[in-house]
């Protein structure tokens, strides 16, 4: 069994998201990492930072994690369209 101590949990946010097309994930941020690691559909993704205008934008493999200044964060994979998702 892992563990993680608590000077690295204190360093790392952990997010739970629904999303209006039913989809759910899990997405955790740390201290000195500027990825996006998502648990999305039973598996582990690593999204890097994208430079965007207003926000944050992470991407990778078909996965787009966008979370707007005004807390707006919308979730694109899969083929499928954009979806807005609100947090747990």
């Amino acid at each position: 069994m892992a563990t993680i101590s608590p000077a690295a949990f204190a360093q790392s946010t952990f997010r739970n998201y629904r999303c209006a097309d039913g989809s759910q994930f899990m997405v955790g941020f740390f201290q000195y990492d500027k990825r996006a690691h998502l648990q999305l559909d039973g598996k582990a993704l690593t999204l890097p930072r994208r430079w965007t205008l207003s926000g944050s934008r992470y991407q990778a493999k078909g996965v787009t994690l966008r979370i707007t200044k005004a807390g707006v964060t919308t979730l694109k994979h899969a083929r499928r369209e954009t979806t807005t998702c609100e947090q747990t």
